[in-house]
């Protein structure tokens, strides 16, 4: 077909160059987008007297039309048109005539492109936080639950210290309470609107671009056109903080993995969100948080893409830039998927509280209130640490737990210890003894949890 800039040109494209160049196949995700920025440049047209009003409800009429139709699947966004632009314009024309040719006015495709993606991005970014809202609410909800389900807490993956449930619940519900944060900052910073930019340098028109940027729930218009039209850095910071998102989940994810083999039984992972082995009956694979933690590569590769893209760009814009939206649209694709998954499959994962006790028991994960409850009964640390070493190398040998031990064979290793020391030792004592705000203990995460219910409430 003929293109919208065709006038300049006396030769055909080369169909290979042709599809090479055009966009349609993917950025057809915005017809939505441009259509609504199309209705905002219009009406902003018709008040600056650019446009009469009749030419205005003509126009807008036709565009709600063709919105109307994608979405009802009466019209397709079909490759014989190079882009979504090209896409909404020429079938504007077909429909209303003379005055769909008047749509462009004072207005290039390189503002239009950049107006798109940040509408869609601003998008984008509230259905992301609306999973991390979701994921939170859900996180909340166990720690609530598991106040008293003890655990033991890892340092290189070695049982150190014990902990609540609600405790390791609790470090992942910072972690994407960051990641929302991160959200609400790039929407903040990148709502300015590019419209009106031209395709660098302005144009000789009487815009309003302040009326636009209202229209389309901007802040305001933004303040240089060269770098309107060149700008994704909105993009870079956005590509960012998915790819911390997928960090977070794929911690998280690791753990998972690791609670849910047979060495450590601590999770029971629902059979909606688990597979078999084609061959070994027995088995029940954690498939999703494993397919959540492969997929980060895939979103990291996205943000390492746009960042290469954008390196050597001079100003204004280049068709590089083009580059910017499949695998960002893949990013938050899959970025969405992950977050709804994963907050399904722990929905639904019960957790063998009996186990995880057991486990930090076996673990010493009580050895450090050991030393401490000799320090208190007048042992120098550096000794306490020492005889408590004993104590751990024997209960080894034995193949017992410190709970285990009789007050006989502690006070062979230590005359010290009286019978009080199973009170000081168990999982109970060592956890909410520790009272200070960010705590395990008990009356510290109550505070913790009421923090953040009043957080999901006022966010």
């Amino acid at each position: 077909m003929a293109q919208l800039w065709g006038g300049r040109f006396t030769k055909e494209t080369d169909q290979l160059v042709y599809n090479f160049n055009a966009s349609i196949s993917f950025d057809k995700k915005f017809y939505q987008q441009d259509i609504r920025g199309s209705i905002a440049h219009v009406t902003m047209l018709a008040k600056q007297g650019i446009l009469t009003e009749e030419e205005k409800k003509q126009i807008i009429g036709g565009l709600q039309g063709i919105l109307k139709d994608v979405q009802e699947g009466r019209l397709e966004i079909s490759d014989k048109y190079e882009d979504i632009h090209s896409f909404v314009e020429a079938n504007l024309i077909d429909r209303i005539g003379e005055p769909g040719k008047k749509l462009h006015t004072g207005r290039s495709r390189n503002d239009q492109v950049a107006l798109d993606m940040k509408l869609y991005t601003r998008d984008e970014i509230l259905e992301v936080d609306a999973l991390l809202k979701s994921l939170l609410e859900e996180l909340l909800k166990i720690m609530e639950e598991n106040l008293d389900t003890f655990m033991p807490g890892f340092t290189h993956l070695q049982k150190a210290q014990p902990i609540t449930l609600a405790h390791h619940m609790g470090a992942y519900f910072e972690m994407f309470k960051r990641d929302r944060s991160r959200m609400a900052d790039i929407y903040k910073r990148m709502n300015t609107c590019p419209l009106g930019s031209g395709a660098l340098a302005g144009t000789t028109y009487p815009l309003d671009r302040e009326y636009t940027a209202e229209l389309l729930d901007f802040d305001s218009a933004t303040l240089n056109s060269m770098d309107s039209v060149s700008d994704r850095d909105y993009l870079i910071e956005f590509l960012s903080a998915l790819s911390t998102i997928m960090m977070h989940l794929s911690r998280f994810s690791e753990e998972v993995i690791i609670w849910n083999t047979n060495e450590y039984q601590f999770v029971e992972i629902d059979d909606a969100y688990s597979t078999g082995s084609s061959i070994m009956p027995q088995k029940k694979n954690p498939d999703i948080a494993e397919l959540v933690r492969g997929k980060t590569g895939r979103v990291y590769g996205a943000l390492m893409s746009m960042l290469t893209t954008m390196k050597g760009i001079p100003l204004a814009y280049n068709k590089d830039m083009q580059e910017d939206k499949e695998l960002t649209f893949d990013a938050i694709d899959t970025v969405k998927g992950c977050l709804a998954l994963f907050t399904g499959m722990i929905s639904t994962m019960t957790f063998n509280k009996n186990r995880m006790e057991d486990s930090a028991k076996n673990g010493f994960t009580n050895a450090t209130d050991a030393a401490d409850y000799l320090v208190n009964h007048g042992v120098a640390f550096r000794d306490a640490h020492g005889i408590v070493g004993q104590l751990v190398l024997y209960c080894i040998d034995k193949g017992i737990s410190l709970d285990e031990m009789s007050l006989e064979e502690y006070q062979k290793i230590s005359p010290v210890f009286r019978e009080d020391i199973y009170e000081a030792i168990s999982m109970k004592t060592c956890v909410e003894k520790r009272t200070t705000i960010g705590a395990p203990g008990q009356e510290a995460m109550k505070q913790i949890i009421a923090v953040n219910k009043k957080y999901l409430e006022e966010n």
